[in-house]
């Protein structure tokens, strides 16, 4: 099998990935900015996306690269890891005569007017022209972005949600599958997408996450506004693209309450 170069590995897909590439026979190395210990099957390698070090060393000999890696929304540095990075992974992948560049990205991206999807639109174009065989791979929110989001507001007091708007939130496991799945099957020159079995409104996941953590909280309706409330409301969240995650949204909250309830 394939020698995989993987960014973003410590991150929440990462962390899934990175095993699900073992699990199917490929040498995984990961990079990090610093150094770190090998874990497992996962051999550590050296590389900053943001200053461009370490990147020629850490993509020689890879036949694919698999590029998760994102910083969080701070406009400038944002561009400059996740746009400006990805030209310079995807510029010392091409001279080390990698194959095949997979980039994931979210459904939706080129419809919704927001600042970090503007940013992932860009980085798509920069694995699309950058001279290496490729495949980007659009999925839905994960479960795990509303989990997050509602904890956190929950504890405000209230969840606040606009009804108007569909999700169709995917399972990390059924991603970092179908990540394991493109590696093997090579470039495709596609943009794919990957979405979970089910849509739902904001208010029903709304309901259905508290039920299940055993909370009660208002759910408070109120409308995204503008441009971006538009978008969001005009279902460019949800796809009707196969195949489809199989991991539901109440499988995950059954799963992630029995881990609470053994911490």
């Amino acid at each position: 099998m394939s020698e995989v170069l993987l960014t973003g590995a410590s991150g929440q897909l990462g962390r899934v990935v990175a095993p699900a590439l073992a699990v199917a026979g490929h040498g995984v190395r990961a990079l990090s900015r610093e150094g770190r210990a090998d874990d497992g099957p996962v051999r550590w390698v050296r590389g900053d996306l943001a200053t461009g070090a370490g990147l020629a060393e850490a993509v020689a000999g890879a036949d694919a690269v698999v590029h998760l890696a994102s910083a969080p929304y701070r406009r400038g540095y944002t561009r400059q890891v996740d746009v400006e990075g990805t030209y310079r992974l995807a510029a010392a992948a091409r001279a080390a005569g990698v194959g095949h560049l997979v980039y994931v990205s979210i459904v939706g991206v080129d419809a919704v007017p927001w600042g970090y999807y503007r940013v992932k639109l860009a980085a798509e174009e920069a694995v699309r022209t950058s001279g290496v065989g490729w495949t980007v791979l659009r999925a839905t929110q994960f479960h795990t972005f509303p989990d997050q989001i509602f904890a956190a507001t929950a504890r405000l007091g209230a969840l606040v949600v606009d009804p108007g708007i569909r999700v169709q939130t995917v399972d990390l496991d059924d991603v970092a599958a179908r990540l394991a799945e493109i590696v093997a099957a090579g470039p495709s020159g596609q943009v794919l997408e990957l979405c979970g079995p089910e849509v739902f409104d904001m208010g029903e996941i709304a309901r259905q996450w508290l039920h299940a953590r055993g909370l009660r909280r208002p759910v408070v309706r109120m409308r995204v506004p503008g441009r971006l409330g538009r978008a969001f409301r005009a279902d460019s969240l949800v796809t009707d693209a196969v195949p489809r995650g199989a991991g539901t949204w109440g499988e995950y909250l059954q799963r992630t309450a029995m881990r609470r309830s053994r911490a």
